[in-house]
């Protein structure tokens, strides 16, 4: 009942995206990115990443490289849920849900006598040393089914400018804003399909990432020392700009069964593990210590969940989940925290025309005890025509990092809280859509109300002492911990529109609009007051849109697909580093599709970022855009059927 954005294999391949990120940004204006000199992170409808969950065949994908441990070439479409759904998918899904489904996620043999084997590759060539290599297959024989896939990608680093602002002054700096890297993904998938109804798999990944970071690369530091005349001089320091690089590891684990009783019921139980490992890799390999653990974390989900037809107008699901997270980091112990769940959800069709859904989650977590995160929708469909509207409610519990971190290698110091409370949303939305054969139009609105969100709260001098902070850390300028001070208000409005013309032509466009307002508690150094201020959530823009042309012919066995992507943006505010201007980029992708008897090849080629739009402000600065300017790729692609 609740409008879902489905992201096509068909949209992703003519699109050329290699990572999820970037199909996302295309092709959906609610999710914007961010990326400044200490990385990129992801917005949807004006909240940050911290509040998306991001899952891969329905199980949540935890840690620093949600995103990035995608095998875009085994995506068999994306769906994309907007707003709280708590009552579905328990913690973070207070902005939204990101659900990527690949291929030989639910590989079912019909028969012992169906066999089948599956090969794709698609390799990437871009500037920049920009390079993807991905390669699956999938080979069903009788009621046995295996999924493998593995992929490569690296880049080089890149400037879009060498000088850094340094205490008021422009200085070279030889700091990357688009670091470079290499990383490797491996997935396996195993499937029975027995002949009582019963489908058993066991599965597997292994991820692993590198930055490459350049070992000469310098830049200034900036002081300053009095002179003999009794003022200042500003003294810059030339020093080496990274001393080493990043690693981080995960590994994932899991089996699950479904059991179909009958065509109208089966019962699913999953269990699953996801861990990641990341580190510091000091450039001195041979010196004690090089390298240090940054964190370590475990997560584990076990869930049984059925699925009950009570009759041709109600469906029933209920389950129980089980989910239990570890935490570990270099200057604290293990940690661990676990939550268990009951859930509920009963689709009912009123009458031929309007259906409804009514959800319920409850649940306890040993920190922060008890919790109901209700949701209901109702659907009316007359015709070609349906309107939706929806209330649910966001729930997300602060994490072990936040509840145990400690910072303590910079001036600022950070502190954990344990006495924080969980996030909590409610969310409305009305939608409207109209489809025929040759015209799809989509509206829609919501408000995403956020309270007691948790940020950092500058601690008074009263408690600093009373804490013995000052002692412990004497040369800190800042002491910190996180608290539930802030609550964010989130209006919005979504348009689409696509247009299908004779001769395989498509128009369209999407827009979004997004009023944020956060209200945030600061401290007055001189007061030691604390005031409430109000400005745009972190990181949120008003304006996002996309607008697209696409053409295809087939003369025989060969087909021709052009497409036009632009993504467009208004300015973006970011409470750390002020406003980035607005952009636009637009790219032209062309595919072309060879039908051998058993065989696709698909050799592409294209252009990204025609109009050669960057942003080339010094280092560190709030970036609208990382793109290093107009470039041309090449890609091939083999495809067995």
């Amino acid at each position: 009942m609740v409008p879902v954005q489905v992201i096509t294999a068909e949209d992703l391949q003519r699109l050329h995206v290699t990572n999820l990120e970037d199909a996302l940004r295309q092709l959906t204006p609610s999710i914007t990115t961010m990326t400044n000199g200490m990385g990129t992170t992801m917005m949807m409808n004006g909240l940050n990443e911290d509040y998306i969950l991001i899952m891969e065949n329905g199980k949540r994908l935890t840690g620093d490289d949600r995103y990035t441990r995608i095998n875009m070439a085994n995506v068999k479409r994306i769906e994309v849920l907007s707003g709280a759904s708590s009552a579905l998918y328990g913690s973070e899904a207070i902005g939204g849900v990101i659900n990527i489904i690949t291929e030989g996620s639910n590989m079912y043999s019909k028969g012992e006598s169906q066999e089948h084997v599956s090969i794709n590759n698609q390799t990437t060539v871009s500037s920049k040393g920009r390079f993807s290599e991905a390669i699956s297959a999938d080979i069903t024989k009788g009621r046995f089914s295996n999924s493998t896939s593995y992929q490569h990608r690296q880049a080089e680093g890149w400037q879009v400018n060498n000088m850094e602002e340094v205490m008021g002054r422009l200085k070279p700096t030889g700091r990357l804003m688009s670091q470079g890297f290499h990383s490797n993904q491996l997935n396996e998938r195993l499937s029975w399909n027995f002949s009582n109804g019963l489908n058993v798999y066991l599965k597997g990944s292994y991820y692993d990432y590198r930055t490459d970071r350049p070992q000469a690369a310098r830049y200034y530091k900036g002081s300053t020392k009095k002179n003999s005349q009794g003022g200042k001089d500003t003294l810059f320091t030339e020093t080496a700009a990274y001393s080493y690089d990043l690693h981080r590891e995960d590994y994932m684990y899991g089996a699950g069964a479904t059991w179909k009783l009958n065509s109208q019921t089966y019962l699913e139980a999953d269990f699953y593990s996801d861990n990641l490992k990341s580190e510091r890799d000091s450039f001195d390999t041979f010196r004690e210590g090089g390298k240090q653990l940054t964190k370590r974390t475990h997560y584990y989900n076990g869930t049984i969940k059925g699925i009950f037809r009570l009759g041709s107008w109600n469906k029933l699901s209920a389950g129980l989940e089980y989910v239990e997270e570890t935490y570990k980091s270099y200057n604290f112990r293990f940690q661990n925290m676990f939550s268990l769940s009951i859930f509920t959800q009963d689709e009912v069709r009123l009458c031929r025309d309007l259906q409804g859904v009514l959800g319920l989650r409850y649940i306890y977590n040993e920190h922060f005890g008890s919790y109901a995160t209700p949701s209901i929708s109702m659907m009316y469909s007359p015709g070609k025509v349906r309107l939706r509207a929806g209330y649910s409610t966001g729930y997300r519990t602060p994490t072990l990092l936040q509840m145990y971190y400690e910072n303590d290698e910079t001036k600022n110091i950070t502190i954990g809280n344990l006495d924080l409370k969980p996030e909590k949303s409610n969310y409305y939305n009305v939608s409207a859509e109209y489809n025929n054969r040759w015209l799809s139009v989509q509206a829609g609105a919501f408000l995403n109300d956020v309270r007691d969100m948790i940020s950092y709260r500058v601690l008074t001098d009263a408690e600093v002492a009373e804490r013995g902070l000052d002692t412990k850390y004497p040369t800190a300028t800042k002491y910190q911990q996180r608290d539930n001070i802030d609550k964010a208000k989130v209006k919005g409005l979504h348009l689409s529109a696509t247009l299908y013309l004779p001769n395989n032509l498509r128009l369209g466009g999407a827009y979004t609009y997004t009023d944020t307002k956060a209200e945030s508690t600061t401290l007055n150094k001189e007061t030691q007051q604390y005031e409430t201020t109000s400005e745009p959530t972190d990181r949120s823009l008003k304006h996002t849109g996309r607008v697209f042309a696409g053409w295809a012919h087939s003369w025989n066995r060969y087909t021709l697909n052009i497409d036009l992507n632009g993504h467009l943006q208004s300015k973006r505010w970011s409470t750390s580093y002020g406003w980035a201007p607005a952009y636009s980029q637009f790219d032209l992708h062309t595919t072309h599709t060879f039908r051998l008897k058993d065989i696709d090849l698909v050799p592409g080629i294209g252009i990204e970022n025609i109009f050669n739009k960057r942003d080339t402000r010094p280092w560190n600065s709030n970036f609208s855009t990382l793109h290093p300017g107009r470039c041309m790729y090449v890609s091939f692609s083999i495809k067995t059927h």
